[in-house]
């Protein structure tokens, strides 16, 4: 890529019906993970690869969320409410594709934490694609090394990056991060009622613009109270061996 993406989304509008009883009263994306929200930690590795303009959706306790980001302004926070209706991963980001412009831009889930590599992982995206032949490139972590993931994996990538979907099959070697790089040339058919981002993530694959690319770094799934419990378990140790990094 010759630019850097300067626009990316931190998906924040779900439930978090799996992490109560914590999330009776604070929305899962303001959970703080090893002293630093969720949601910050997701700004913080857009902002660190120079990402200026960040889309956060809102939903549930959505209030709160506008409360703890009023006064950020790196990188410049855009609102996209979903206050009637809560339209999923793909409908959330068609929603606010009006204010993530004409380039690839970065999407990432806020139930996650990552810790980069080498390089930021972010910054491996945008080196790895390719606009002539992606139209999706997806962040993956092998599931054997994945904190707080008791699922079976969701593709499987060749030597050029081209992924495949589990589907049938009972198991996968690795598990979408909810890190990912997008077009807007994707949304192009997209309809306007909630849907998840895996139809278009088939349709992609269907037509062999569907790519991956495999994380470097620690990766933690925060779904469930004991899966945040982990995740501090893990990034303690990292932390106490000076492994962790600043924007993790």
């Amino acid at each position: 890529m010759t630019q850097s993406p300067t626009h990316g989304m931190v998906l924040a509008a779900g439930l978090g019906l799996r992490m109560r009883p914590i999330t009776e009263s604070l929305p899962k994306p303001l959970v703080p993970l090893g002293g630093k929200t969720l949601l910050d930690r997701a700004l913080d590795q857009l902002q660190a690869v120079d990402v200026r303009s960040a889309t956060v959706n809102l939903h549930y306790l959505g209030h709160m969320i506008e409360e703890h980001l009023a006064t950020r302004s790196d990188p410049k926070i855009t609102f996209s409410w979903e206050r009637d209706l809560l339209l999923e991963t793909g409908g959330g980001v068609n929603a606010a594709l009006p204010t993530l412009g004409e380039n690839p831009f970065y999407v990432a889930n806020a139930d996650i934490a990552w810790e980069d590599g080498p390089q930021p992982a972010l910054s491996r995206l945008a080196d790895f694609w390719r606009d002539e032949d992606m139209d999706a490139l997806l962040l993956l972590h092998p599931v054997a090394q994945a904190t707080g993931y008791d699922g079976v994996g969701d593709y499987e990538v060749d030597k050029e990056g081209t992924l495949t979907r589990r589907g049938d099959t009972p198991y996968a070697s690795l598990v979408f991060t909810g890190v990912q790089l997008l077009h807007p040339r994707l949304f192009v058919d997209a309809p306007a009622w909630p849907f998840s981002l895996t139809k278009l993530y088939d349709q992609a694959e269907a037509a062999g613009r569907l790519f991956g690319l495999v994380h470097d770094g620690a990766w933690h799934h925060i779904g469930t109270p004991a899966g945040l419990t982990e995740a501090e378990r893990v990034l303690g140790e990292s932390a106490s061996s000076g492994k962790e990094t600043d924007g993790g």
